[in-house]
């Protein structure tokens, strides 16, 4: 068997571990709704939320072309997610929580309290996962990060040299980002810990779709647990092309006569809309990752509960809306749901 299936099914296990009676009833009342939901044409919600995500901070240390905190180019507010908010919320959700993702927007290693964040999440026996730049592992800082608990880390590198690299990831070095793998993996070695499962992230664009060998040798050659291959998320992907790689297969878009148009057909149904939803670092309940300028506020956790948003009628009207046409929404002419690549 494969080394990364090894490795997968490992983390896989890890996952089922954080399952309980509650936890599993939970999620049959969430599929049950869902597709109960999707036949009779109107949202039904009997479970509380699967997954989540919550924001650590909205701040980031490159400026990645594509990407609203690189550009700094927000209309909502930014920040850093304070300890007191957080622990409210997961207080609020533990019971019936399994997979919390630490990551929306920014870069989480910046906001200093981050691996508590982390640590809390796992006294609850909740899976915790975050995605990184990877240029804040300092040997100090990977051996912290292995000891927290954290179950999975995304790393960002999309190139195998710094020229390539450079071109999306704004200020970044690759030596960095291969440097702080290192340490992480040899903290993991040195402490015989499993987590966190390492996963290399490699988004594919125009400009290093070629080196797509050449970072499989490397993933392979340092020992990740795992390499992703993403596809990536082009706002004016309409009219432009300078990012959108010239291997279909490994794009999200598709060129016609005037440009370009997305793959995903956009059916009337969305499975995260029921799973869990997005928090940013203030408190604002919002749809999914897509909304990264959270335009579509359902609630806000520093002021209300959160069974109270979820189960709210704002959040309803949003759900009744996906069932009804999704393709008037605008977060949703760009979602990527069915359509990424991983290797």
């Amino acid at each position: 068997m494969p080394r990364f299936m090894n490795r997968n099914i490992r983390d896989g296990i890890n996952v089922l571990s954080k399952l309980n009676n509650r936890r599993i009833f939970n999620a049959i009342k969430l599929f049950s709704s869902y597709y109960i939901s999707k036949t009779i044409k109107r949202p039904v919600q009997w479970g509380m939320p699967l997954s989540m995500e919550i924001e650590p901070t909205t701040s980031c240390n490159l400026r990645c072309p594509q990407c609203p905190s690189g550009l700094r180019e927000f209309t909502r507010n930014t920040g850093m997610l304070d300890l007191p908010l957080y622990k409210k919320t997961i207080d609020e959700i533990h019971e019936d929580l399994v997979w919390l993702i630490l990551y929306f927007q920014g870069e989480p290693f910046l906001n200093k309290q981050f691996l508590e964040f982390v640590k809390y999440a796992a006294s609850k026996n909740i899976y915790t996962a975050t995605s990184s730049n990877a240029h804040y592992f300092t040997d100090e800082m990977a051996k912290a990060t292995v000891e927290s608990g954290l179950d999975r880390l995304i790393i960002s590198i999309d190139g195998s040299t710094q020229e390539t690299y450079g071109k999306y990831r704004i200020g970044g070095n690759v030596e960095k980002v291969i440097d702080g793998t290192k340490k992480l993996l040899y903290w993991k070695k040195k402490l015989n810990k499993s987590t966190p499962h390492i996963i290399w992230q490699f988004i594919v664009f125009k400009h290093n779709e070629h080196q797509l060998p050449e970072i499989k040798r490397l993933a392979k050659e340092i020992g990740v647990d795992e390499l992703g291959i993403k596809t990536a998320q082009i706002y004016d992907y309409k009219t432009s092309d300078d990012f959108i790689p010239t291997n279909e297969d490994l794009a999200r878009y598709r060129k016609t006569d005037t440009g370009y148009e997305i793959k995903n057909k956009l059916l009337n149904q969305c499975w995260r809309m029921w799973r869990g939803s997005v928090i940013t670092w203030d408190g604002l309940v919002v749809p999914c990752c897509f909304d990264k300028d959270a335009t579509h506020r359902f609630g806000d956790v520093s002021t209300q509960h959160f069974k109270e948003v979820w189960k709210g009628e704002r959040y309803n009207s949003f759900r009744q809306a996906i069932l009804k046409s999704r393709k008037e929404i605008d977060i949703c002419t760009n979602c990527t749901e069915g359509t990424k690549v991983w290797s």
